[in-house]
């Protein structure tokens, strides 16, 4: 028996990553996984595993930089699976061409990141929310990021797009309560996905040296894995935390605990 026995949760982006390890979160708690993905391949691939390991999934194409497809995921989840009572809004890019200050970052890069990164997430609420609420409510569990809160250096529409999710957690928290629909946030540190790996360029050893040391700046010694995420959401989206809304959770070794004043501690 599963806490989730039963339940439908929509997981975008939910082929790889964070997502992937979503997915496979819920699947194992007994849930019925529609996996919301761009990526055909790695989509059906995540399909299979859950498949193999007595899990319940489907596999659904979508864009979410396209207006359409969000709806579109709800419709098919409540085609396949009658319904929707969780939705994991995970899905975000932050391309290389992204890392740039406010001048120079071009409205396209704006666009495609607060597009999927943000709008993505009101427009599934938005078509999910119904659904949940005629199945007598739903849990919608946002991923932010510490660059929510603080930021660095040359993610501008990134830092910008992750704030906003933050702030649309707490509004629809507030208009959703009474009706038994709760909305949360995770903010991961440094995880360990495809999303990471792509924005570090270089050689393999490059990158296992990069990410060795984004590891040794974290108070917990490492990086974190997709699991370490999937487990707070599942938690999260669980009756175990039915008197949470409106909040965010940092899953990120504590690395928002730390602070900057850490560095300027070292250097004087």
């Amino acid at each position: 028996m599963g806490i989730h026995d039963g339940k439908v949760v929509i997981v975008t982006g939910g082929a790889l990553g964070i997502g992937g390890g979503a997915s496979r979160g819920f699947a194992r708690e007994g849930a019925r996984v529609i996996v919301a993905d761009i990526n055909t391949d790695a989509g059906h691939q995540t399909v299979d595993e859950i498949k193999a390991d007595g899990g319940e999934a489907t596999f659904v194409q979508a864009d979410f930089s396209v207006a359409a497809d969000p709806r579109r995921v709800v419709e098919q989840s409540v085609a396949r699976y009658g319904g929707v009572d969780y939705l994991f809004n995970n899905v975000g890019i932050q391309p290389r061409t992204s890392y740039t200050n406010a001048e120079d970052t071009t409205e396209e890069i704006w666009d495609a990141i607060l597009s999927i990164n943000l709008k993505s997430y009101w427009l599934m609420s938005k078509y999910a929310i119904p659904v949940m609420r005629d199945r007598g409510g739903g849990v919608i569990v946002n991923n932010a990021s510490v660059q929510g809160q603080q930021s660095a250096p040359l993610v501008t529409a990134y830092a910008a797009s992750k704030g906003g999710v933050l702030s649309l957690t707490r509004q629809m928290s507030l208009d959703y309560a009474r009706q038994n629909i709760r909305v949360l946030a995770v903010c991961p540190g440094s995880i360990d996905t495809p999303l990471m790996r792509d924005a570090i360029s270089g050689e393999p050893r490059d990158m296992e040296a990069a990410i060795a040391a984004a590891g040794a700046n974290s108070p917990i010694g490492r990086i974190g894995s997709p699991e370490d995420i999937a487990n707070v959401v599942v938690f999260l989206c669980s009756d175990k935390a039915s008197f949470m809304t409106g909040e965010f959770v940092n899953v990120d070794g504590g690395v928002m605990a730390q602070g900057a004043w850490a560095d300027l501690g070292r250097a004087r």
